[in-house]
């Protein structure tokens, strides 16, 4: 694996702590490995559990992947369940997302999962706890079925099937605590499906290739990412955002001829106050901007209050990433026979018992 440490060098982003990597390597290594073994304690739900994760700390893409997933399994009639731990909110109760609620309160992801997802979402620490909530709710004669939100690192509740992302940037990354990535790329060997970008596909399926050697052959999915902005598009925006890797998008945006007259970056799931829009007022009117251009993510954290005071500028467009699955049904087809129970209770045969696993 000369290639990944190499490629985990030129993505060091704090060589300061560089000395710290081996020692967060070898304790992430032996969590996974105790795991894998069946040493770490998992509990399970009693529907199947499709987690969508990755190996780096944010900006793969994990929440876009959710998305496309719960519309995917609902198109085919189960009843989806969204389970998320909403980093980063004021409440630890585990309880339903109110899509109508306080993003503050749920998390960012959470709240933009339960309006755009059109499933329910349930948000706590505990996904086990969250689960078990969510498997109150009714499924109409249909098989409910969990998909866990960043969960290839969460191993209290057990997953029928592991979907990871991987981009170049990961590649490219090193570990925590001097880069991004959580755990060593090697923890793909432990995926059921991988999926990559199709603009990077020449470059990490090359990558994929080296960690698949000697190991089960998980899935390739290859999905397509196109930005929708809808019209009207102010011609000098100021573009914010606080997400973890921004210049993936502000290079999104940029394909679709939008440079931004002033570019602002917060940190991940930051939360907005009235002196952050004060900043981002006074920057339009410095640069003689005429509108905003956000994520979704960030956009549900802007109250009514907040969205008036911009929109004194011009219109606050809010850019949607949309994701298609290319080979739409050979991929699915192939996950859900992965998925033993999803295929078996479709054919009306008795419900998962614990020799499963």
């Amino acid at each position: 694996m000369r290639d990944e440490e190499e490629a985990g060098r030129r993505g060091v982003r704090r060589p300061w702590l560089w000395p710290l990597v081996p020692v967060y390597g070898a304790v992430t290594g032996a969590r996974r490995w105790l795991a894998g073994w069946g040493l770490a304690r998992r509990r399970w739900l009693k529907g199947p559990v499709i987690s969508v994760g990755s190996c780096s700390a944010g900006g793969a893409g994990k929440t876009p992947v959710v998305l496309l997933l719960a519309r995917l399994l609902t198109k085919r009639g189960y009843a989806v369940r969204v389970l998320t731990r909403g980093y980063g909110r004021r409440s630890e109760a585990v309880e339903r997302v109110n899509p109508a609620g306080d993003a503050g309160w749920y998390g960012d992801e959470p709240m933009l999962l339960a309006r755009r997802s059109g499933a329910p979402v349930f948000v706590g620490q505990d996904r086990y706890e969250a689960g078990l909530l969510a498997e109150q709710e009714p499924a109409n004669d249909r098989i409910a079925v969990h998909v866990l939100d960043d969960g290839f690192q969460h191993w209290g509740l057990g997953r029928d099937v592991d979907v990871v992302l991987l981009t170049r940037e990961d590649t490219e990354d090193a570990l925590l605590p001097a880069g991004n990535l959580r755990e060593s790329l090697g923890a793909l060997r432990d995926a059921d499906v991988i999926v990559l970008r199709e603009e990077e596909l020449e470059w990490t399926e090359k990558f994929v290739t080296k960690v698949r050697r000697g190991a089960r052959t998980p899935l390739l999915w290859v999905v397509r990412r196109r930005l929708w902005l809808g019209m009207d598009l102010p011609q000098r925006p100021v573009v914010f955002c606080g997400i973890a890797r921004p210049d993936g998008y502000i290079q999104m945006l940029q394909a679709k001829g939008i440079e931004g007259a002033e570019k602002i970056f917060f940190a991940d799931h930051y939360s907005y106050g009235e002196a952050d829009v004060t900043r981002l007022l006074e920057a339009a009117r410095r640069v003689g901007a005429d509108g905003f251009v956000t994520t979704e993510k960030d956009a549900v954290k802007l109250s009514a209050t907040m969205l008036k005071s911009l929109e004194t500028i011009g219109p606050v467009i809010v850019a949607r990433l949309e994701l298609e699955l290319l080979d739409e049904k050979e991929a699915m087809d192939g996950m859900i026979k992965r998925v033993r129970v999803m295929e078996r209770r479709r054919r009306g045969k008795a419900s998962r018992q614990t020799v499963d696993r």
